[in-house]
């Protein structure tokens, strides 16, 4: 019977045991949902300290940890775990997560199939661990329709009840550009769990990268998941970053919301420089991202905040030097395109640092997914070089706007055109002005563009190789002679030359001049040479009645831009 009774006895304390466990798992899972990492960190390393083979706690502290940004401490976590525990299904997701952040997919995916394998595609925890280490925006290498046919699968397991896997489906379909199933999975999300705030807040987000035309019905969602959940951090976090560059005030008052709502955190501390540098208070910025250095652990965007603030402040040199220090910090992929093209304008202020500052455009262009962000790190670098009148290197940049536009202007052209133009670069101004004809067929200023081009390297006319260009120029400027003016005068006046000095034809450099003279009866150069030509004898050399436009001496006279 005592045997009965101390059997009993310790099955009730294994029970009780597995049950505190549990409960603290779901504790700190709790923690995470919230995006209160450092309370989740508590609860998980007290449960792996008690047991180094608690897999569920070891694939949660790792996630923490991913949270935290500390990849390499969950890289180190489940590395250590998985060589006690090599078939542990979550651990190997868990790693496959770690890699995928790490930039290597093939790896990942390996351990994927691996972990998936072994619990034979039926344990919903594993397949949402898969789901969620791709379908997380932060796994810019995570595949979101591997995503959604491991998400399916787990909400289709028999007693399924977890909302958090129709939010991680939700967020592949979100991640594939799928926003309606993606906003019928955070629903369904919601049918499980009324509350679920993260759902409401998950659909909010598809209408918000819609742009500010969608404001009412993100904020709609936002409000929602608040009323749902107000203790929710994460909409406080995005309803702040969303405001900070256009109502600071709003700004303000949501991350307040937020630090009430969530861990006391290094990361704080920065969120408030951050806010002042968004008021404008460029010294107070300063000010508090110092002290925020000065206390244990302190975040490392904080040297960000202070570079942004000194460049704001007209101080080059301590700019240069916050942003090296800045960049020292940060791991490569934490690195912004803000940041890259903000210190490459700041190396421009520097003798010798031009190429420097080009490579950190190239690297903000390549990051950037928005058209027009790309263009203005692109015209900043190109401007530069043009007051600098370095029209070589500007004309070159001024030709990858080319590349990224989807819809070019006349002035993306002209800008790129003209200063290989000028810098005596004459066949990709060539290339430029044709695409521009394509672009622009009925404007004459591409044409004109090319004969000045090829009458620069066909200086003496003898070849004739203008000619073409300046035909096509005069023939497309006839639909509005006020409007082409510049164009069709430029191009009568090389026939004019052309035809005097090289195919002495009196008469027909004479009908030129007459051409010149019907436009613009006053044209002092017009008049000369009509005169001289007149009074020529084509047989006998004579001097040139007319100068070349594209010669030395003209070559920096700027002809009029086109309309953009």
């Amino acid at each position: 019977m005592n045997k009965i009774k101390s059997g009993l006895l310790i099955f009730m304390t294994l029970l009780l045991s597995n049950v505190m466990i549990a409960q603290s798992i779901e504790e700190g899972k709790k923690f995470l949902y919230y995006e209160k990492y450092k309370s989740a960190k508590n609860v998980f390393d007290k449960l792996v300290a008690a047991d180094a083979n608690n897999v569920d706690a070891v694939y949660w502290l790792g996630q923490t940890l991913i949270g935290m940004e500390d990849l390499d401490g969950a890289k180190n976590l489940y590395q250590k775990s998985l060589a006690t525990n090599s078939n542990s299904p979550l651990l190997l997701a868990g790693m496959g997560h770690v890699e995928l952040l790490q930039n290597k997919p093939q790896d990942a995916k390996s351990r994927f199939e691996t972990a998936l394998s072994l619990s034979q595609n039926k344990s919903v925890p594993v397949l949402n661990a898969v789901g969620y280490a791709n379908s997380n925006p932060d796994s810019k290498n995570g595949d979101g329709n591997y995503a959604i046919d491991k998400l399916k699968i787990a909400t289709g397991v028999k007693g399924m009840k977890d909302p958090d896997v129709f939010v991680n489906l939700g967020d592949a379909y979100k991640k594939i550009g799928d926003g309606g199933k993606a906003q019928l999975a955070y629903e369904s999300a919601l049918a499980l769990v009324p509350n679920y705030a993260r759902a409401s807040y998950r659909i909010g987000k598809i209408y918000q990268t819609q742009g500010q035309s969608q404001e009412e019905i993100y904020m709609k969602y936002f409000n929602e998941a608040i009323a749902k959940d107000a203790g929710y951090a994460p909409v406080y976090k995005n309803l702040s970053d969303l405001f900070y560059n256009t109502n600071v005030t709003r700004s303000a008052e949501y991350l307040e919301k937020f630090l009430a709502n969530t861990d006391d955190d290094p990361k704080n501390c920065y969120y408030q420089a951050s806010m002042k540098y968004a008021q404008g208070l460029f010294t107070e910025a300063i000010t508090k991202a110092d002290q925020c250095l000065a206390a244990p652990q302190p975040y490392w965007k904080l040297y960000g905040i202070i570079a942004y603030a000194q460049n704001k402040l007209g101080d080059s040199v301590k700019a240069k030097s916050s942003f090296e220090q800045y960049f020292s910090k940060a791991k490569p992929e934490q690195i912004g395109m803000g940041d890259y093209s903000t210190y490459a304008n700041v190396l421009l202020k520097f003798p010798g640092n031009d190429s420097l500052a080009g490579t950190y455009v190239d690297k903000a262009v390549s990051l950037d997914s928005v058209e027009a962000n790309k263009v203005t790190y692109l015209k900043s670098i190109a401007s530069y070089y043009e007051t600098q009148k370095k029209f070589k290197e500007a004309a070159d940049w001024y030709n990858k706007i080319i590349s990224v536009k989807k819809n070019l202007s006349k002035t993306d052209l002209y800008n790129a055109g003209y200063n290989y133009f000028r810098s005596g670069v004459y066949q990709p101004a060539i290339d430029v002005f044709n695409l521009y004809n394509k672009s622009f067929p009925d404007d004459p200023f591409g044409h004109y563009m090319i004969g000045k081009a090829n009458w620069a390297i066909d200086s003496t006319m003898e070849q004739g190789l203008a000619n073409p260009a300046f035909e096509k120029a005069i023939e497309v400027g006839q639909t509005d002679r006020n409007k082409y003016k510049n164009q069709l005068i430029g191009s009568y006046k090389y026939f004019v030359a052309y035809y005097a000095n090289v195919k002495k034809d009196k008469q027909m450099a004479i009908n030129y001049c007459d051409s010149v003279l019907a436009i613009d009866p006053a044209d002092a150069e017009a008049l000369n040479n009509k005169t001289v030509i007149s009074q020529m004898n084509m047989n006998a050399p004579a001097s040139k009645p007319t100068k070349a436009p594209a010669k030395a001496a003209e070559k920096g006279t700027k002809p009029k831009s086109p309309e953009a």
